[in-house]
């Protein structure tokens, strides 16, 4: 029997499975870390915690699996959205720590874009739009206050690929990680965009030369790293990708026309396509299967789960110590109690802007709202109205994207595990819900990509490997009734942006006080 590795590296956590080639998970480990947010709506982190991360958890898996080395046949790594990717210097040495996707500190670099290069030039060559969400911002941000730091900076590269190259020795992107940097790809070319990098004053040279398919072979480990990882010298490292692309492969997803979310602590929702859908409102690049052809058009909330992780924390206590004390799940308990409450909430809005949004409303202003309380209202009416409000932003990115969704949406993460929200969805969106019947991480995504890339396994035989729950049909009643309220949530939040404005302006002057 042969054995594949997958690793995925996270923003707070990095992950490592091993199955065998006929999908049997065999073993897996997990590293924890934090991010750094050393100023208000900075985040970054150090590519050496990727490292040690990527390493610990791979020799581990290894390790608990009791399996020959020799019987590893290869490993694919993915990755968060590493932002600016890791600056290095002359000698392969970061910089600074790397800006990552929830970095939000570039909003004159996007102004300058707007004002100097304009979003209907950026979305014809890139078809994306300026946000300080883009890498290419985070560039410029660096260039423009870190003088020092930007004459050190030889190379930008994406966590994944930072860590294939200290594995192996190999200098490459994958089309995902160099596609998800914004405005400097061009994605009609599939390729750099010299024009605009000139424009920018971003040198051609910091950016990788090679960029690969996820399943090609970017290199094989070291005598170096194999010895630590307890591998064979010279196993394939296949390129992999970013992650939310990676968790799609593992959904069985490698065909245009299929539209998929992964709804955990934020929510990834994406069309795949083989059709250009251009849009200042949509993240796009490049797929993980089949590059040059498919793209990845993906709108999404920064928070999803994490809104209704906060309420439990925040909220409910009570039900968290019943649960310490041999009690029931506190998210079942809260779960039931909101089954009983009639479709709205009986009159509630939230807007799920806990750390402002990404696509389709690109506002880091945006603040968390709870719309229409009244005396009457419970805590199971407010936890409902949380998992609606993640529907109803699902329902916005659905729309920022257009037609042609396919016949059902594909969600799969921890809101799968709640038969009432899923029926939500199903209801918000008036659409077919299909989830997995197993959880599926980006990890599973990266084990195929690896057996495709060694040829050990094709995609025909990978795509047995998913298998789906029935459809969760939408409810057509409940459907017309969330269609008035989801006229309700739109409209709130363009009422209510200017005060979230200010909001954020009378934030900040308490800080400096």
């Amino acid at each position: 029997m042969d054995y594949l590795l997958g690793t995925d590296i996270g923003t707070s956590g990095t992950k490592t499975i091993l199955m065998d080639t006929e999908g049997n998970l065999i073993s897996q480990d997990l590293q924890e870390y934090d991010v750094l947010t050393p100023k208000p709506l900075w985040a970054e982190q150090w590519p050496e915690v990727w490292l040690t991360a990527a390493k610990t958890s791979i020799k581990n898996t290894v390790q608990k699996s009791g399996i020959p080395s020799e019987q590893i046949r290869g490993i694919a790594i993915s990755g968060l959205y590493g932002g600016s990717g890791i600056p290095l210097d002359e000698n392969m040495e970061p910089v600074r720590p790397c800006m990552i996707w929830m970095d939000r500190r570039a909003e004159n670099e996007t102004k300058w874009v707007k004002d100097h290069i304009g979003e209907e030039k950026l979305v014809e060559i890139t078809h994306n739009g300026s946000d300080p969400y883009y890498g290419y911002t985070k560039i410029l941000w660096m260039k423009h206050n870190e003088p020092e730091n930007w004459k050190k900076t030889k190379l930008f590269l994406p966590p994944n690929d930072y860590v294939i190259y200290k594995l192996t020795g190999e200098i490459a992107i994958d089309y995902s990680s160099a596609g998800n940097i914004g405005g400097i790809f061009d994605m009609n070319t599939r390729t750099w965009s010299k024009e605009l990098m000139d424009l920018m004053g971003i040198p051609l040279s910091m950016m990788p030369e090679k960029i690969m398919e996820s399943t090609d072979i970017v290199g094989g480990l070291t005598e170096e790293s194999a010895a630590e990882l307890g591998l064979p010298v010279g196993m394939p490292v296949i390129a992999s990708g970013i992650d939310c692309g990676a968790a799609n492969i593992g959904l069985g997803v490698f065909e245009s026309g299929i539209y998929a979310a992964a709804i955990g602590t934020s929510m990834c929702a994406a069309l795949i396509s083989d059709k250009p859908v251009k849009g200042k409102d949509l993240i796009v690049w490049p797929y993980l299967y089949n590059a040059k052809r498919l793209s990845y058009y993906f709108a999404g909330g920064a928070t999803a789960g994490a809104i209704v992780k906060w309420f439990r924390k925040t909220l409910c206590q009570f039900e968290i110590e019943a649960e310490k004390a041999g009690g029931r799940n506190a998210y079942d308990v809260l779960n039931e109690q909101a089954a009983n409450i009639p479709v709205g909430s009986e009159g509630l809005i939230v807007l799920p802007y806990f750390m402002g949004e990404r696509s389709p409303i690109w506002d880091s202003d945006a603040k968390g709202t709870i719309l229409g309380l009244s005396l009457a209202h419970t805590k199971a009416h407010i936890y409902r109205a949380f998992l609606e409000a993640v529907a109803y932003s699902l329902k916005n990115a659905m729309e920022a994207t257009g037609e042609n969704l396919g016949e059902y949406i594909l969600i799969a993460g921890g809101a799968t595990k709640s038969k009432l929200w899923r029926q939500i969805f199903a209801d918000v969106t008036g659409y077919p819900v299909v989830c997995p019947v197993h959880d599926v991480e980006a990890n599973m995504g990266d084990v195929m990509l690896a057996g495709i890339g060694t040829g050990l396994l094709t995609f025909e035989d990978v795509k047995k490997w998913q298998v789906l729950d029935e459809k969760i049909m939408p409810n057509q009643q409940n459907h017309q009734r969330y269609n008035e309220y989801y006229e309700v949530y739109k409209s709130a939040y363009h009422h209510l942006k200017d005060d979230m404005k200010t909001l954020t302006r009378l934030g900040k002057m308490e800080k400096d006080m």
